[in-house]
């Protein structure tokens, strides 16, 4: 049965569609409303813990051709508010898929809407800027007031929602005759591609967000890692307080929100992207070789590139030449904007793994 829905944006703009996955509770589906530019890996984007907050938008027409498998689950769980689609394959075909799309959002609670203009969509964010917006089968009246109402992802800790509550242990996959390094993984919305590469180099520990730094240090770890996450990051101000504390005593790697909070503790300034980085086909140069990188990339929120003390910046936005890299001049830290681990995405920086290895081995000769 057909379940009529639409989208209400907090500008007034109308987008109709058709109700998939859960059905919204009270017929509202509320959140900021973004895109992503991906021609595959839906079942990782909606999985990615980074979209907390969040309704995503495909651009791709087409989704849920090759069905949903657990294997490609980066999260325990979607942390998204919902999904907008244009075409939602009815029949999926791959021999990995356990289930279907549709099937997989029921299952999660997770609500979409089909059927919608989203190369009109994406064209009216993209001159607007992201905005809040909700869907749902509520009346169109109920849908505006639920879009102005939203707090939408400024100001709002959103890494207390994904963050693990207690410490979980990773064996390190290291195939060759090297010794594995020990990894404290601070996790703010840490993906499982991420740990998997991480256990390449490391015995890996994530731990909650919490976490302090004598926690930390306390179990003697050779590198801490900062992971992605969802939102503002000058809202967990606890953090930036713990990396803080942790500079000079120990290598450091960021990526995503942990990159925006090194370069936040280092006293840069941080900034909202007029509809942010959503895709898996940005080129950024490594300003040291002059290589274009083309990555995977999910954020709002930037580092601004004025000065930062005692850093340099390494890697540039070729799109709008926005920050994508730092490493500090004194001290062993580096970190980027975008996703090296990719899922999905392409596998062009994935070296910045074996470049975090290589930091924590000079660190203890």
């Amino acid at each position: 049965m057909i379940r009529a829905g639409a989208l209400v944006l907090s500008d007034g703009e109308v987008f109709e569609g058709e109700i998939i996955g859960a059905d919204p509770p009270n017929g509202i589906v509320s959140g900021e409303v973004v895109f992503n530019t991906v021609l595959s890996g839906y079942q990782e984007v909606i999985t990615d813990p980074s979209y907390a907050g969040q309704i995503i938008t495909f651009t791709y027409p087409h989704i849920g051709n090759y069905g949903v498998t657990p294997a490609d689950c980066e999260s325990r769980k979607p942390f998204c508010r919902g999904v907008i689609v244009r075409d939602l394959a009815r029949r999926s075909s791959n021999w990995r898929a356990s289930s279907d799309l549709a099937t997989f959002c029921r299952q999660n609670q997770i609500t979409g809407l089909a059927g919608v203009d989203t190369r009109r969509l994406t064209n009216h964010i993209r001159s607007a800027g992201a905005m809040c917006g909700a869907f749902g089968t509520a009346s169109e009246t109920d849908l505006r007031v639920a879009s102005l109402t939203e707090p939408g992802t400024t100001g709002i800790d959103l890494v207390a929602t994904v963050t693990r509550t207690q410490p979980e242990h990773f064996a390190s996959t290291r195939a060759d005759n090297r010794p594995p390094h020990r990894v404290v993984a601070l996790d703010l919305g840490i993906k499982s591609t991420i740990v998997h590469h991480l256990c390449g180099i490391a015995e890996v520990e994530v731990v909650p967000a919490s976490t302090s730094a004598p926690e930390i240090l306390a179990r003697k770890p050779d590198g801490v890692f900062l992971s992605n996450g969802p939102g503002d990051p000058t809202a967990v101000a606890d953090v930036t307080h713990t990396i803080a504390n942790l500079l000079g005593e120990v290598p450091i790697f960021g990526i995503c929100l942990g990159h925006q909070l090194l370069a936040n503790t280092l006293g840069a300034e941080i900034f909202k992207l007029r509809f942010g980085h959503h895709g898996g086909n940005h080129p950024v140069r490594n300003l040291a070789t002059g290589t274009v990188e083309i990555t995977s990339q999910n954020h709002n929120f930037c580092v601004a590139d004025s000065a930062i003390a005692g850093a340099d910046i390494t890697h540039i936005n070729l799109n709008d030449h926005t920050v994508e890299g730092l490493v500090c001049k004194d001290i062993a830290a580096f970190s980027v904007q975008y996703h090296p681990e990719a899922g999905p995405g392409p596998h062009d920086s994935r070296y910045l793994f074996a470049q975090f290895d290589e930091l924590m081995s000079r660190n203890d000769a």
